[in-house]
């Protein structure tokens, strides 16, 4: 049977994200302007510091004192090689600091991403930027928005007017890399332009606002992009595998644009990786 929340039960769960992105935004703000620990995780391009630790564990465990019911998944406290337990429960879904390579690097392009779903649909996502103070918010069925106010997305239907974002991602497998390099030829070579800002987070943020029209990504995860699906779906742009199908959220790979149009014919230019689950 689907679990069923009520509709004040899902505002709450986006007050309390917006109240735990402020608390955690206020510790990488401190965080990024001292000396950082760094860690590697899978590689040398998988990076973690002691903030994404720190806030992980403080968030989920405010979390568990407010839901205990609920179930919870973050970057940082996944087990390596294991899927994750995800169920039709009301679950969390967290990446403490998505752009851990640019905090690291001084660039500010890094966010705080939390999304939660139900009957493993997304249905919330708060995303903040601390260091410019932006805060992007969506609820399924009412709207997105950026700092209060309104945002959708810059509608179009042909790949020839759109840019396009994606990222090298932090795998660095021979064939995955040469066939995102070969994706990314063939985007560049009918698209508008490429972008790339080192955030999963950040890059579905400038589509639900207008600032791009296309998001494509393989080699990702579920934290990655459980809080941008709500802000983007809600600006009106269209969600889906790579390959045409409906979207998986622990398929590890992702097709986003600002019409369906636009999505089939980027899926139609693209060789598909297969990452496996989380």
């Amino acid at each position: 049977m689907p679990v069923k929340v009520s509709e004040e039960d899902v505002q709450g769960f986006l007050e309390k994200a917006i109240e735990l992105a402020r608390a955690s935004g206020e510790l990488m703000r401190e965080a990024f302007y001292k000396d950082k620990k760094v860690d590697t995780k899978t590689n040398h391009a998988d990076l973690v510091t002691e903030t994404d630790g720190a806030i992980e564990r403080d968030v989920i465990a405010a979390l568990k004192e407010a839901y205990p019911d609920h179930r919870f998944i973050g970057e940082e406290t996944a087990v390596d090689g294991k899927q994750c337990d995800f169920t039709d429960d009301p679950t969390w879904i967290l990446d403490p600091i998505d752009g851990t390579t640019n905090f690291i690097h001084g660039i500010p392009d890094f966010a705080f991403s939390l999304g939660v779903t139900v009957n493993k649909e997304p249905v919330v996502g708060v995303i903040y930027l601390p260091i410019p103070d932006t805060m992007y918010t969506a609820r399924k069925g009412k709207g997105a928005y950026c700092n209060g106010k309104k945002i959708t997305a810059n509608v179009i239907h042909e790949v020839s007017q759109a840019l396009v974002m994606s990222e090298g991602g932090n795998g660095r497998d021979e064939t995955v890399i040469r066939t995102h390099s070969d994706n990314l030829h063939q985007i560049l070579t009918r698209s508008r332009g490429l972008r790339a800002y080192g955030s999963t987070a950040i890059d579905l943020c400038k589509i639900a606002c207008g600032q791009g029209e296309a998001y494509v990504q393989y080699d990702l995860h579920c934290w990655d992009m459980a809080a941008g699906v709500v802000l983007v779906r809600e600006a009106g742009a269209t969600v889906m595998d790579p390959t045409g199908s409906g979207l998986d959220l622990m398929s590890r790979r992702v097709l986003v644009a600002t019409s369906e149009d636009l999505a089939r014919q980027i899926s139609a230019m693209l060789s598909h990786i297969a990452n496996g689950r989380d």
